[in-house]
Parts: C-alpha cells; sequence; structure tokens
C-alpha cells in the first residue's frame, strides 16, 4: 500500500482504469475528508454528507474505465457539488409535490402524522374485511374500549367466543399489515429515486 501513497493522482487513475483495488483505496483516503467538508459546506447535514461522498466513490469505481480525468481533486469536487445540489434539488421537488397534492394542511403535519393516519386507514380497511362478528367484538373492544366480559354481554355470546373473535381479528389484522408494510417497503424501494 505505500507504494501507492507516493503515486500521482494520474498514476492511481491508470491502475483504477484496470480495476485496481489498492489504488481506489488510496484515492478514497487521499480526498474523503476534502470531500466530506465540501459536501458539509453546502448542505449542513452530516449524514446527507457523507452518503454524498459515498455515492462520488461508488460512481467513480463503476465509471472507472469511461472516465477520463486531468485533475482528480477538481473533479471529485465537483462532482461532490453537483450531488449536492441535485440532493437539494431532490428535497425540494418532494416538498413541492407534497405542497400541491396534500394541500396546505397535510403539509403542515409531520411525517408521524401522515404515518398514523395511513396506518389507521389500513386498519379500517382490513377490518371492514373481517366476518360481520369479529367486526362488532374487534370495534367494542377496540375502539369503543370495552372489555371482553362487556363485549359478551353486549352481543349475548360467552367471554370465550368474543375473545376467540377478537383474537381471530387481531391475527388477521397482524398478517395483513405485515403484508402491506412489506408491498410498501418494495413500492418504495422501486418508485424512490
Amino acid at each position: 500500500m505505500n507504494l501507492y501513497r507516493q503515486q500521482t493522482d494520474a498514476d492511481l487513475m491508470m491502475s483504477l482504469r484496470e480495476g485496481n483495488g489498492h489504488a481506489f483505496a488510496e484515492i478514497y483516503d487521499r480526498y474523503w475528508k476534502k470531500l466530506l467538508a465540501v459536501a458539509y459546506n453546502h448542505c449542513r447535514d452530516k449524514i446527507i454528507s457523507e452518503e454524498i461522498v459515498q455515492e462520488v466513490f461508488i460512481s467513480l469505481w463503476n465509471r472507472r474505465q469511461a472516465l477520463c480525468i486531468d485533475n482528480l481533486n477538481a473533479y471529485l469536487a465537483t462532482a461532490v457539488r453537483l450531488s449536492v445540489f441535485k440532493q437539494c434539488l431532490r428535497q425540494k421537488r418532494r416538498v413541492q409535490i407534497i405542497e400541491q397534492t396534500a394541500g396546505p394542511v397535510i403539509a403542515a403535519w409531520d411525517e408521524e402524522m401522515i404515518y398514523t393516519r395511513f396506518l389507521q386507514q389500513q386498519i379500517n380497511g382490513i377490518v371492514e374485511t373481517l366476518p360481520v362478528q369479529c367486526r362488532l367484538v374487534f370495534k367494542l373492544s377496540r375502539v369503543e374500549g370495552l372489555t371482553i366480559p362487556q363485549v359478551a354481554r353486549k352481543i349475548g355470546v360467552a367471554e370465550k367466543t368474543a375473545q376467540a373473535h377478537l383474537t381471530k381479528a387481531l391475527k388477521v389484522l397482524r398478517l395483513k399489515l405485515n403484508r402491506s408494510f412489506l408491498w410498501a417497503i418494495l413500492l418504495a424501494s422501486i418508485f424512490m429515486p
């Protein structure tokens, strides 16, 4: 590795084009702190800055054979600035879309409130698909806050029957919510930029 520390940027780039991982590691060691400072100076967010620098290095590795770089330092710094700019544009566009589609009231809500509302809609939709007795027991127990003995008396069934309906409803909810959560993650990974 000491051999690579003595090499110029041009020599490292030639080795990098040939797929030399040691040359890449030396470029990374030589520039990551500087690039992190450049990114942080522009976006003022350490985590985003780290992600941007990692993306720039990944891009350098992936495009190593096609790149013709005269000044590696300037190239990497420019790539980081461009990535920060793109990140800012994406964030600005997300805010615009939320404001346009959700209206001013929803735009003011925080993410947790939106997620809670979405989850409640999911639960309500699943509850409506339950058999009548299950749905009734679930609503009396979870929405109105009645105990199992109170639910059993109110609908005229044994406590064990009411408990069985509630257990079934909760099992169906847990299963379907897990599936919808997995689908949401899958869709988000497909459609996120």
